[in-house]
């Protein structure tokens, strides 16, 4: 292959590109096919909108105050630290995402229970519309996700109706969530029951209350539903949303929750703040209930103390008398009880550190410590370890609801509480020492005065002894039921930390869904684009040529004429209908081809070869006419019906096939007795004659060269009607006798693959002075620019099956085939 014929496959590449104005002329052309689509998408989005339920969403304001009560002065001996707003915010964040709480609300609310009434399209939640309620039996289980029907007869009776498709229904305690496949009555079921009578059935157990000053139309039906309560958990846990409402009030939240029943998002939003604040306030409650459980432990061993000392003095005093002490003894035994009380004091602050320390090595849940200031402990230390241990410890007990065990969250906890519990460990054993060295210090002082109370006698020394532990132990029992009083005070002061400042309210409005302007947006878009990328798919799946300037993108073989779509009996248009346009695009083609006759010099007659690329494109019906518009013209013309696998042209003159070209090249007739003059003065046919076994040898025949030889001398004109190109190779052979050569392409019907057959074969020289004719042409103004025949005519001649006519098989088009010829749009 030379340079020019690479330069030739290049430039047909090129040609086969993407023709975008042809796209769009194309989808204009089927503008009704996109508007039909966009009517049926409207309309689907239509009902989608009046079928769908309204969605609305609906927010309530909580705020998160700074731990307060007020009941903490500063003559508060107990205090308690509960941690700093910004924590407070990160827990509410996490709990309320959190199933444990999302199961209370639930729990509390019952919206695993559905009441249901029949609407238009669907079932409606009509929740607390119902004219009646359910009191279940959360121990007794409960059919799951199938509507029971219940139908009012009257005020005091109503009835139950479902039908089972199986013997086997599945169901659920509410009491512990259990779920259980139980046995029910196959088929359709119905029993009647009276308002607050208990309903004991195998899927329904519970009695159902009229409401009060309801009216209810006799045969009202409603249902009611039970769903799995973990299903209606999950579906609130992942509904509700709980967010800052502004970066400038971060301890300010707004809750908000999507759903279709107002009452039921106003109920739950409000239960949420409800139980998110009845658990922050037994959270802080926690530490304070820790310490008066201590407290009381040790007002108890107290209080059996004193009742020991006091029946100990009560015997004493009945077997002795009682005595008199003068001053300065009673200066010293002050002194003693001064110094028990200081010794008593420093050894409860021991006896909390020792268990303190035991607690911290041996326990890990660390939200149960008790306040150091339960028992004078006031080291700052101390109460700041002790308070930040508890707060670390409940944030994990928060956690453990949301996060899996093992988290990285989980660990840096660990780390934190394990490195704040090391420093107190640390900090209780110095303090620990501290004591200790303290209570040596009392306990020496206690033996000095008591070695100067050893001269008295030993009745009065056990009279003083006594008497001090009396009054230590009741000093010690009246300072822990202060202590007991105040943290209890201080406790039922307590207020949650968790206010709420807007509640849940249906004041109308708050509708989201369904974006209807959105889905009739979505149903325009969908209605335009769908028919659009249908045809686009078809544009690119379509190989058939559909106008004259996809012919002049396809090849540089010159259009030698138009050829418009004619209704008419039979192929002899120009004869018979001389003044159509059919005819004058004909004469047209005489003209054109007369310049190119003119071209070669040559005395003898000229020879017209007519083919196409298969059968059906129009080169019998063309030849017809173009020799009988030259014989008009006065040129002696002959018409040469080579085509001799499928014969045609006899049919239109009325001649018969038995004898013709194939007769005389196997030399059993003469010229002249194959010869037949027309009806239409210079018009001379020979027709095929018998279909031969071989055709493409008879054509090759030297007679054939004599013949045509002949016929120059005796014919102005003569027009060879050929096989088909793309089929066989009888046209090729054909080719060399003829002086110029149409190839007809018929539009909506010939393949732009055939072109580059005849392009190959034009660049290789194995035909010469090509022209096209366009047969089918319709003139349209978004197309077949630079050619301006448009006359809009045409004929009726019928064909076969797009390159089936060598193999007829009898049958008419397909179905499928003529749905597509039914959508099947000229560009």
């Amino acid at each position: 292959m030379d340079y020019n014929e690479l330069h030739d496959d290049q430039l047909d590449a090129q040609r086969v590109s993407f023709d975008f104005r042809g796209f769009l002329f194309k989808a204009l052309n089927l503008w009704k096919l996109v508007l039909l689509c966009i009517g049926i998408a409207l309309i689907v989005a239509y009902f989608i909108n009046v079928r769908k339920q309204n969605i609305y969403r609906l927010e309530s304001l909580i705020s998160i105050e700074n731990d307060q009560n007020p009941f903490f002065t500063a003559n508060t001996s107990i205090s308690f630290n509960w941690g700093g707003v910004s924590g407070k915010v990160g827990k509410m964040l996490t709990a309320v995402k959190t199933r444990s709480h999302n199961e209370l609300v639930v729990d509390s609310l019952q919206y695993y229970i559905q009441y249901l009434s029949q609407g238009k399209y669907h079932m409606v939640d009509i929740y607390k519309n119902a004219p009646f309620s359910f009191k279940l039996q959360k121990d007794k289980p409960q059919l799951l996700n199938r509507p029971i029907g219940i139908r009012y007869i009257d005020d005091a009776s109503f009835e139950i109706f479902i039908e089972f498709q199986g013997e086997r229904a599945s169901t659920q305690r509410y009491s512990d969530k259990s779920i259980k496949s139980v046995t029910v009555p196959l088929g359709p079921f119905s029993q009647t029951f009276f308002f607050g009578q208990q309903v004991e059935l195998p899927f329904l157990n519970g009695s159902f209350v009229l409401k009060p000053n309801v009216n209810v139309p006799r045969g009202s039906v409603f249902y009611l539903r039970f769903l799995s309560f973990d299903g209606v958990v999950n579906s609130y846990k992942n509904g509700i949303q709980i967010n800052p409402i502004n970066k400038n009030s971060s301890s300010i939240l707004q809750l908000s929750l999507a759903g279709t029943n107002k009452s039921k998002i106003v109920d739950y939003l409000n239960a949420t703040a409800d139980i998110l604040s009845r658990t922050e306030l037994e959270r802080k409650n926690l530490y304070a209930t820790n310490t008066i459980k201590f407290i009381d432990s040790s007002l108890a061993a107290v209080n059996n103390s004193l009742k020991d000392v006091t029946d100990e003095m009560n015997d004493f005093r009945r077997k002795n008398k009682v005595f008199d002490v003068d001053d300065e003894i009673s200066q010293i035994s002050n002194q003693l009880k001064e110094y028990d009380r200081q010794k008593q004091g420093e050894q409860s602050k021991l006896n909390y550190l020792n268990s303190l320390e035991t607690y911290l090595n041996t326990k890990t849940d660390y939200t149960k410590i008790a306040a150091p200031t339960s028992v004078g402990i006031e080291e700052n230390n101390i109460l700041s370890s002790v308070s930040k241990i508890t707060g670390l410890a409940i944030e994990r007990q928060n956690m453990e609801y949301t996060t899996r065990e093992g988290s990285d969250l989980f660990k840096g906890l660990d780390r934190q509480i394990d490195a704040e519990k090391n420093v107190l460990l640390e900090t209780i054993k110095s303090t620990k020492s501290t004591i200790s060295i303290q209570l040596n210090s009392i306990s020496r002082n206690i033996a000095n005065l008591e070695a100067k109370l050893s001269d008295l006698p030993e009745d009065q020394q056990e009279y003083l002894k006594i008497q001090r532990k009396l009054d230590l132990s009741q000093e010690a029992y009246d300072v822990y039921l202060a202590k007991r009083s105040e943290a209890a005070i201080v406790k039922a002061a307590n207020v949650s930390d968790i206010a709420v400042i807007d509640e849940a309210k249906d004041i109308g409005g708050g509708l989201i869904g369904p974006n209807k302007s959105l889905n009739y947006m979505m149903a325009l878009m969908v209605g335009f684009f769908a028919p659009m990328f249908l045809i686009f798919v078809i544009f690119l799946l379509d190989n058939t040529i559909h106008g004259s300037d996809e012919v002049v993108q396809l090849s540089k073989i010159p259009i030698l004429g138009l050829i418009g779509k004619y209704n008419y009996k039979n192929n002899l248009v120009v004869y018979e209908k001389p003044k159509s346009a059919v005819a004058e695009s004909f004469r047209a083609i005489r003209s054109s081809l007369q310049f190119i006759f003119s071209k070669q010099e040559s005395n003898l007659g000229r020879t017209l070869m007519v083919t196409s690329s298969v059968s059906g494109e129009g080169k019998t019906f063309c030849s017809i006419n173009i020799a009988t518009a030259y014989a008009l013209s006065g040129k002696k013309t002959i018409l040469l019906g080579l085509d001799l696998r499928k014969p045609k042209i006899f049919g239109d003159f009325n001649i018969s096939n038995d004898k013709g070209i194939v007769n005389y090249l196997i030399d059993d007739e003469t010229l002249e007795s194959v010869t037949f003059k027309t009806e239409i003065n210079n018009l001379s046919v020979i027709s095929s004659g018998p279909i031969p076994p071989n055709p493409s040898e008879l054509l090759m025949s030297a007679r054939l060269s004599n013949l045509i030889t002949q016929l120059r001398q005796d014919y102005d004109i003569i027009i060879l009607d050929t096989p088909p190109l793309g089929l066989v190779t009888d046209a090729l052979q054909l080719s060399t006798f003829a002086d110029a050569t149409i190839f007809m392409i018929r539009l909506d019907y010939t393949k732009k693959g055939m072109l580059q057959l005849v392009n190959a074969k034009y660049r290789a020289g194995e035909i010469k002075n090509v022209s096209f004719v366009l047969n089918f042409y319709k003139h349209k103004s978004n197309h077949n620019y630079g050619y301006g025949y448009g006359y809009g005519y045409g004929y009726g001649y019928g064909y076969g099956t797009y390159g089936s006519a060598y193999h007829d098989n009898g049958r008419g088009p397909t179905i499928i085939k003529r749905i597509k010829k039914m959508f099947r749009i000229n560009r």
